[in-house]
């Protein structure tokens, strides 16, 4: 998770919305990334889209199964879709998102995904009020 709040740190530097996310397996981390939705004038380009394409892009494959993902924030309902379909193993997010994540909208992962939350999530949420509050001055 630390990994991937140092990806949300370089969104935050980016003036993107401060998500980063990870995927490893096997111990190894095959996708780092963060929000691009700025820099590519893309909606989809949250942390998770871009890892999901670059871990698959690594594996050679649509699915991630025996895959954790790690993200800072809780993914919204596109993510979580992707996810779904792409079979990851675990999610692993930090701060909840209560307006939009895809607990609160009622999104369903895979069946055989894990999930745990809250790791870091003072530090990941911490990030959000900070990029905000900049945002608003």
């Amino acid at each position: 998770m630390k990994k991937a709040l140092q990806e949300a740190e370089i969104a935050f530097e980016k003036g993107e919305i401060p998500v980063g996310a990870v995927i490893v397996v096997d111990n190894k981390i095959i996708a780092r990334t963060h929000n691009l939705t700025e820099l590519l004038h893309d909606v989809t380009a949250h942390a998770e889209m871009q890892a999901i394409t670059s871990a698959a892009n690594f594996l050679g494959g649509k699915y991630l199964k025996g895959c954790t993902l790690y993200v800072t924030l809780e993914p919204c309902q596109m993510c979580a879709g992707a996810l779904y379909w792409s079979q990851i193993t675990k999610i692993v997010f930090g701060a909840r998102d209560e307006q939009r994540g895809f607990m609160t909208m009622g999104t369903q992962l895979h069946p055989k995904t894990e999930v745990v939350s809250g790791v870091l999530a003072d530090e990941a949420s911490d990030l959000m009020v900070r990029f905000f509050a900049s945002k608003r001055k």
